[in-house]
């Protein structure tokens, strides 16, 4: 079982970088203009030319941590760290939730103002997805060992 976990866990090293390229959704201005998709790493972009602290904020809640987290639970689970290691996972899956919460934050807010349109498109499930598997593999990994 643990070695499953492992080799899920591990798919998630190609599966995130995918995800955060993907369009997560596609935003315009009115309903008879075009639509722009919008991606994790277009979003930070965009973001650092305007606000480049918040822009390495979202980067390291939307990419480093979850890394930090697999790249962690990996070594746990092929014996490479012990299992003291665990609370280290707990704390580096906090963070990388919050990048979840602020793409939602955006899709209510954007969606509040009335003005523009939003879509949600195929990377946000592939990225709720990832999100989804790592948190599954860093809950059984304690429970498989």
């Amino acid at each position: 079982m643990i070695r499953l976990l492992a080799a899920v866990n591990l798919a998630l090293l190609v599966a995130f970088p995918v995800a955060w390229a993907a369009p997560l959704l596609r935003a315009g201005l009115l309903p008879f203009f075009g639509m722009s998709e919008v991606s994790i790493l277009s979003g930070i972009r965009a973001l650092w030319g305007t606000d480049p602290a918040l822009a390495a904020l979202v980067a390291a809640l939307a990419m480093v941590a979850p890394y930090l987290k697999i790249l962690t639970l990996a070594g746990i689970q092929w014996g490479y760290l012990s299992r003291r290691a665990l609370p280290l996972v707990k704390q580096l899956s906090r963070l990388a939730m919050a990048d979840v919460f602020l793409i939602a934050l955006y899709v209510v807010v954007a969606k509040g103002v009335g003005v523009g349109r939003i879509e949600t498109a195929w990377g946000l499930w592939l990225f709720t997805g990832c999100v989804g598997l790592s948190l599954m593999t860093s809950w059984m990994t304690p429970k498989a060992r």
